[in-house]
């Protein structure tokens, strides 16, 4: 590896860890010429599939991309972004094991609304109602609905104790 400070040719490894994730390799290098330290950080590239748009319009994976509809969806929201990270990541890795060359960008989007689904509510609804293009109200309260029946029984507990005697109330005519 080139020295970034005095272009010489070669350099020396100092010390190598793995980042937090594991997924990357972090190295502190030194360059024998000038002295100077750098880090340099080492990750697999995995190839992607390509991404097939409505009306057949192909285009490669953009990370960012999925990263925005996670921000716009979370905007104002309580979640962390080590969250949105482990999710945007779990996505990417669903991309590669699935071993295909092209996935339809529908695939995606019903992966973001599983992962929106499991770090907030609200956020999934918003994402929901862009993604799905909800043509009436019914089409987003059954939405609703079903996002509830999918609710862990702790949260629905919760969200009667905070007031939502509604969900409570669907809840147990459900469980009838």
């Amino acid at each position: 590896m080139h020295c970034p400070f005095c272009q010489h040719e070669d350099t020396r490894v100092i010390d190598s860890r793995l980042t937090d994730d594991g997924a990357t390799v972090r190295r502190r290098r030194e360059c024998p010429q000038c002295g100077e330290r750098f880090n340099t950080f080492e990750t697999a590239e995995l190839k992607l599939p390509a991404i097939v748009k409505s009306g057949e319009r192909r285009e490669a994976f953009d990370e960012r991309k999925l990263r925005t509809s996670f921000e716009r969806a979370l905007q104002k929201r309580p979640v962390a972004s080590h969250d949105v990270d482990t999710s945007v990541r779990e996505i990417i890795n669903d991309l590669r094991r699935s071993g295909e060359r092209e996935v339809p960008s529908r695939h995606i989007g019903e992966l973001v609304m599983r992962e929106l689904g499991k770090l907030d509510q609200v956020a999934y609804v918003r994402f929901a109602s862009v993604y799905r293009r909800f043509e009436d109200v019914q089409a987003f309260r059954e939405e609703i609905e079903k996002l509830e029946r999918d609710l862990p029984e702790l949260e629905k507990l919760q969200l009667s104790l905070l007031g939502g005697d509604a969900v409570a109330r669907k809840s147990r005519k459900s469980e009838k």
